[in-house]
């Protein structure tokens, strides 16, 4: 029986990788598959749930039987090399990690100083975002916001997770497309309002993005990304550090009633100024 080791958000990743690459390479069950490699059932089971820290014969062997060649092994082996480590690193196009960590999570906590987060956020508002940052190529910023928008169908979910969004009121104040796409986001933002905490403006309250998604049986995550990399932590420490944070957040932000008024305060504003030229907010 394999041994069991703490699983992270891009072990499961991948391993649920080399489980598609059973159904779609070999039509194999997963007792199947141990049978003819020789092994416990039980092992191809804990590989594919991310939860063994396969040695490189277990992968050459596994990958072998899906047909595999050796370019694939090798770069399949330098990714299992770190989906163990409690700080995990990958470029921004990479969405796979993000969205199964995501969406396998029991409650998700998320602040953002700067923009309203990615679940919440209307399709023209994540457009004008990325076009905004300028650092997303024009042919791909369709490809973006269709991501964020098919995320969103985990709030849809009868067992969707439990979600707070703390949103600081910079965010609101920040300009983002037109003043028709501000006034659709607020509506958006006033329609989940019993999952928004607004952090108001004076607030004395210094902090970058994070989230913080919670699992019934796996470690929680700390999770924060930049226009350079995101990043996965699992480090004990810095899960503290994340529930302090929220803690805080959780002194200095409006309650439910108090974040509902201020953005229907937010809701009305942008109609008042439809025609007008230049920047709306203040």
């Amino acid at each position: 029986m394999a041994t069991t080791t703490p699983s992270t958000a891009y072990s499961r990743d991948l391993g649920d990788e080399l489980r598609r690459l059973r159904e779609t390479c070999t039509g194999l069950t997963g007792n199947a598959l141990a049978v003819r490699l020789g092994w416990d059932p039980s092992k191809v089971s804990t590989i594919e749930h991310g939860k063994y820290r396969a040695s490189e014969i277990d992968l050459v062997q596994y990958l072998t039987m899906c047909g595999k060649d050796i370019d694939f092994f090798e770069d399949f082996k330098r990714r299992w090399r770190n989906a163990f480590e409690e700080y995990i690193v990958q470029v921004p196009d990479n969405l796979r990690t993000l969205a199964r960590a995501e969406s396998t999570a029991k409650s998700i906590t998320s602040y953002d100083p700067q923009a309203v987060p990615g679940l919440i956020q209307t399709p023209e508002y994540a457009d004008a975002l990325y076009r905004m940052g300028g650092y997303v190529p024009e042919d791909q910023i369709a490809v973006g916001v269709r991501f964020r928008t098919d995320r969103q169908t985990i709030l849809r979910r009868h067992n969707r997770p439990t979600c707070l969004f703390f949103i600081h009121e910079y965010a609101l104040q920040t300009q983002v497309g037109d003043s028709r796409i501000m006034e659709d986001q607020y509506a958006r933002l006033l329609f989940n309002a019993d999952m928004v905490r607004i952090v108001p403006a004076e607030a004395p309250l210094v902090a970058t993005s994070c989230v913080l998604w919670q699992y019934e049986k796996e470690m929680p995550i700390a999770f924060t990304s930049t226009d350079l990399a995101k990043l996965f932590v699992q480090d004990p420490g810095a899960i503290a550090r994340v529930r302090l944070l929220f803690d805080r957040l959780g002194e200095v932000a409006l309650d439910e009633a108090q974040s509902r008024e201020k953005l229907a305060e937010y809701v009305s504003r942008p109609r008042k100024d439809l025609n007008d030229p230049g920047p709306r907010l203040a």
